[in-house]
């Protein structure tokens, strides 16, 4: 393929993943509204868009809800949206846009499928906005590391001392747990020996990751979800306070944005999550059928959403200073034992001394 023709898959490819992301935000919303009225025993939408059944009574409907998030984008739309008088316009307006980019760039390395051929276009190594980038996992560090940035500069540039403290919140909290993100990614690298995501699915096809380093995969979604700042790591715009935070002085299509960087970021770090431990687009008969693999990550990344949504269901909102102690004391440690540990029995696989190693220690047990 020429560099025109490379360019030009990347845009349409580009195109479809982030309509389809953009499409997906929406109704992680009302799937959210859904399980936590079912977890919760209350009534979740069900008005918006839905079809009565006349010959039940009218009391069953049809796609009840199905709307609702168009209704909410056609609400925030229509909202008055004032700008408080001085803030600082330009860093107030860029910000929202800060927090939605980053969310969808991540996609760009994602593997979705499996190499396989549609017509003249030949995707290889694997279905990607941009495949075979061979420092995939660095552009994803560096990538969620700008997200911070649209939060942090929402709060300063708004002149508000509730938006200012909630930045400085957003910033501490967000650094705390990236330093232990940014060691367990390590892991999956270590063990795939690559830092090309469609390397890691591929080391992944005899057994996913999650299996082998169950411990990695709970730090890297606790990390993540504190890096999305859902619960219960949502002190920077919790509800019960007097002030929601670093996005109180913003309104309408402004807050909209920062409600969708949320929701992205839940599905983009839920396919990253997919792919360093979950085997991304792998499973049965993906070989002779790629297209599974587009269905596989999907199903494991609607399954991460759902784990999400029940962890908001269920459990109460840390403490600031509890916040920051387990990410410090807690998270960070057992991140840097676990990389250590398996740096070592790595090395030690490697020289061919691990099985004399296991033989002894089951020797010794066996007494």
């Amino acid at each position: 393929m020429t560099p025109g023709q490379i360019a030009i898959r990347a845009l349409i490819i580009g195109f479809i993943i982030s309509f389809a992301v953009i499409t997906g935000f929406a109704y992680t919303t009302l799937l959210e509204r859904k399980v936590l009225a079912r977890l919760q025993a209350r009534v979740g939408p069900n008005r918006t868009g839905y079809i009565p059944l006349p010959w039940r009574g009218g009391e069953k409907r049809l796609l009840g809800g199905f709307l609702q998030p168009a209704a909410d984008a056609v609400k925030l739309f229509f909202k008055e949206d004032p700008t408080p008088a001085k803030v600082d316009k330009v860093i107030y307006n860029l910000a929202p846009m800060l927090a939605v980019i980053p969310a969808i760039l991540i996609l760009a390395v994602i593997p979705w499928a499996p190499a396989f051929r549609l017509g003249p276009w030949e995707f290889t190594p694997y279905f990607a906005i941009a495949p075979g980038v061979n420092v995939g996992v660095l552009f994803i560090l560096a990538v969620t590391s700008i997200g911070v940035y649209g939060v942090v500069l929402a709060g300063w540039a708004s002149n508000s001392k509730y938006s200012v403290l909630g930045g400085i919140r957003a910033s501490a909290q967000m650094i705390s747990y990236e330093l232990a993100l940014g060691i367990i990614v390590l892991i999956p690298i270590m063990m795939a020996n690559s830092m090309d995501l469609g390397q890691i699915v591929e080391a992944q096809r005899p057994v996913w990751f999650i299996f082998i380093q169950p411990l990695a995969a709970l730090v890297f979604y606790i990390a993540a979800l504190a890096e999305l700042q859902r619960a219960p790591f949502d002190l920077l715009e919790a509800e019960q306070e007097l002030s929601a935070g670093f996005n109180v002085e913003y309104a309408g299509m402004r807050f909209g944005m920062f409600f969708m960087a949320e929701y992205m970021k839940m599905i983009s770090l839920s396919a990253i999550f997919a792919t360093f431990f979950l085997g991304g687009y792998g499973g049965p008969f993906v070989d002779r059928f790629p297209w599974l693999g587009f269905v596989y990550i999907i199903l494991k990344i609607v399954a991460s959403l759902f784990v999400m949504i029940w962890i908001r269901a269920t459990l109460p909102r840390f403490r600031y200073d509890q916040l920051m102690s387990f990410g410090w004391k807690a998270l960070l440690p057992i991140a840097v034992l676990n990389f250590i540990v398996t740096a070592v029995l790595i090395v030690m696989a490697e020289e061919g001394t691990l099985g004399p190693v296991i033989d002894s220690v089951k020797l010794f047990f066996s007494g």
